[in-house]
C-alpha cells in the first residue's frame, strides 16, 4: 500500500474518481461535493475532478416555480453541484524550478540533478512532479501531465471542472516548507509574493496574508503588452517570442484563468517550524494544536 502513491498522479486521480463514484452511489442524498486535499494529493483531487466531470445534459427543464423561466442544464461533479476545491501545500507548478524544493536549497545543480534521478526513488509520481514525463510516454509523444491539465484533454475536462467549483482555495507556507515551495503552492510568480509580516489576528496567528485573484485570460495578456507603462516587458516579449515562455509561466497562466484566494500561512515562530509541510495540515495532540488555527480558518470559511 506504501507504494501506491509512486504510481503516478494520473493513476491516483482515477483511483480517486472511482472511490468517489462509490460513495456517490452508495449515498444517493447527496447533492453536492467539495475537496480538501494536502500536497500531492491537490494535484490528485485536479486529475480526478477532470475525470468526474459531468457536462450539461441538452434538455432544458421546465421551470416548476410558475414565473414563466426555465431552469438550465448545469455541470455537475459526479452528477454533484461543486462547491469548495481546497489545496494545502500543494506543488500546482510541479516541482522542477529554483526553490520549488527548499531543501534543495536553490542550487542549481542539486536541482539538475535531481529531474534527472527523482523517477529512481518516487517513480512516475517524480516524473510528473518533475515535469519529465514527456519523454517517456507511449507515442505519439505528449507534453508533460501537468501541462496537459491546464485544459481540457481528451476525456478529462480539468480545467471545466476546475472552473466549475464556487471557490477554489489555496493554503501555502511561506517558508519551513522543505518539500513544497512557496511559489508553487500559490501559484505565483517569483516577483508576485507578498511581504507579509507578524499576524495581527489572534484567532488565525498563523495566517500571514490573504488575497483574492480574478481569473484572467491570455487575452488580457495580450492587451497589456499593448500598454507602454515600462512594466509590460515580459509580456510584450511572450506575445513576440511565445518559445521563450518557461513552462513554470505556462503553468501560472493556465492555472490564473480561474480565480483563487490565497491564504499564506507562516510557522517561522513555532518549535515545529521545520514540519511545516506536515504541520499545516495537522490538528491534533501530538503537534500540540500548532496547526489547528489553519484548519480553523479553512472551517470557518467553508461554504456549504
Amino acid at each position: 500500500m506504501a507504494t501506491l502513491s509512486l504510481d503516478g498522479v494520473d493513476v491516483m486521480g482515477e483511483r480517486l474518481a472511482d472511490e468517489v463514484l462509490d460513495v456517490i452511489q452508495e449515498k444517493p442524498n447527496l447533492s453536492k461535493i467539495s475537496f480538501v486535499a494536502h500536497s500531492v494529493g491537490g494535484l490528485v483531487a485536479r486529475y480526478a475532478i477532470g475525470k468526474l466531470y459531468r457536462p450539461p445534459k441538452e434538455e432544458v427543464k421546465d421551470d416548476i416555480s410558475g414565473n414563466g423561466c426555465k431552469e438550465e442544464p448545469r455541470a455537475t461533479i459526479g452528477g454533484l453541484e461543486a462547491i469548495n476545491f481546497i489545496t494545502v501545500a500543494t506543488p500546482h507548478l510541479g516541482s522542477r524550478g529554483n526553490k520549488q524544493v527548499p531543501f534543495l536549497f536553490g542550487v542549481t545543480a542539486f536541482e539538475k540533478a535531481a529531474s534527472y534521478v527523482i523517477h529512481w526513488i518516487f517513480r512516475r509520481t517524480g516524473r510528473h512532479l518533475f515535469l519529465t514525463d514527456d519523454d517517456v510516454e507511449k507515442p505519439p509523444l505528449q507534453p508533460p501531465l501537468l501541462k496537459r491539465m491546464l485544459e481540457d484533454y481528451e476525456e478529462c475536462y480539468f480545467m471545466s471542472a476546475l472552473h466549475l467549483f464556487k471557490r477554489r482555495v489555496l493554503y501555502a507556507n511561506v517558508g519551513y516548507d522543505h518539500i513544497v515551495g512557496w511559489r508553487t503552492s500559490s501559484i505565483r510568480r517569483e516577483s508576485e509574493l507578498p511581504k507579509w509580516g507578524e499576524s495581527l489576528n489572534e484567532k488565525y496567528p498563523h495566517i500571514v496574508y490573504e488575497e483574492h485573484c480574478k481569473a484572467c485570460d491570455s487575452e488580457q495578456y495580450e492587451t497589456i503588452s499593448t500598454e507602454d507603462d515600462g512594466s509590460s516587458d515580459k509580456l510584450v516579449s511572450w506575445v513576440a517570442h511565445p518559445k521563450s515562455v518557461t513552462l513554470e509561466e505556462e503553468l501560472v497562466r493556465g492555472l490564473s484563468r480561474v480565480s483563487w484566494e490565497k491564504v499564506d500561512v507562516s510557522f517561522h515562530n513555532s518549535r515545529l517550524r521545520f514540519a511545516a509541510h506536515s504541520v499545516i495540515q495537522v490538528k491534533d495532540e501530538f503537534m500540540h494544536t500548532e496547526g489547528a488555527d489553519v484548519i480553523q480558518h479553512l472551517i470557518d470559511h467553508f461554504h456549504t
